[in-house]
């Protein structure tokens, strides 16, 4: 049996996820695309639970200030996987010259959070397959595989559904506006790795080390560092997870990854 057997079973629940938020929400779903690693791997699951197509609207928010590698990637498979892609920026906020330095929580809340309410009221979802994982940060590890978000888009964390025996939430209480749904909440970061080598996902080559330094972690480029790393390679990421003790998130800005702010943040509808 294959070293990395167990990753059918990953693949299996999330496939399982994802067909049953398609029944449940069908046109009124979506996906929010960052064009990162675990979004990628997200949107192979899901093209792979329909037999290579995805019926499903791919949100991206574009917050003006991503990795011009992140663009490039992203309109290049838009085109080859014909997916249903939905731009999302506040060109009123970059107008106002809203950006990192001027403070992080607000320039998250203007130019992702904002952007992400306009977006679901727009085009009326109910529902979002977000492909966040419960190991890569403390706050989203409290998480739900179907998570409901109130008229404020605020998430109470302190009171969540139950997920017993595989049944999960199925129906909007009183103020209840939106679930997001989380399909790879049970992967580890080595695993969507091991998974990427597997099923051969192509990815942003921010990844990849060069000049001794790669990222772990993408998004807006004034927010993300490059770490040291010689892995140049999937193979050779692998074997440096296998030992490093060093956070995924650890080349991101620091005053945002705090938790009481990541908290504060995804209470309020961050992803």
């Amino acid at each position: 049996m294959s070293r990395y057997a167990y990753l059918d079973e990953l693949e299996s629940k999330s496939i399982c996820i994802i067909r049953q938020a398609y029944w449940q929400y069908r046109e009124k779903l979506a996906v929010l695309w960052s064009v990162g690693k675990d979004s990628t791997a997200m949107l192979y699951l899901i093209r792979k639970s329909f037999l290579g197509n995805s019926f499903v609207p791919v949100i991206h928010i574009d917050t003006g200030f991503k990795f011009g590698k992140i663009y490039k990637f992203r309109d290049k498979y838009v085109k080859r996987w014909n997916l249903k892609l939905i731009i999302a920026q506040n060109k009123a906020a970059l107008k106002e010259s809203i950006c990192p330095e001027r403070g992080r929580f607000e320039c998250c809340q203007a130019l992702k959070t904002g952007v992400l309410k306009n977006i679901i009221s727009q085009y009326n979802f109910k529902a979002l397959l977000v492909g966040i994982r419960r190991d890569e940060h403390a706050i989203r590890a409290k998480e739900r595989y179907f998570s409901p978000r109130n008229e404020n888009f605020s998430w109470d964390y302190k009171n969540q559904p139950l997920e017993m025996w595989g049944q999960f939430y199925q129906s909007f209480h009183k103020n209840e506006t939106h679930a997001r749904i989380h399909p790879l909440l049970h992967w580890r970061e080595i695993d969507i790795w091991r998974y990427i080598k597997r099923e051969r996902i192509p990815l942003v080559n921010l990844y990849f080390a060069k000049c001794g330094l790669r990222f772990r972690s993408i998004g807006c480029a004034p927010c993300c560092s490059p770490v040291a790393s010689s892995a140049n390679s999937i193979d050779k990421i692998i074997k440096e997870l296998e030992v490093t003790k060093i956070k995924e998130r650890s080349g991101r800005i620091q005053d945002k990854e705090k938790e009481y702010m990541m908290q504060k943040l995804r209470s309020l509808g961050y992803m």
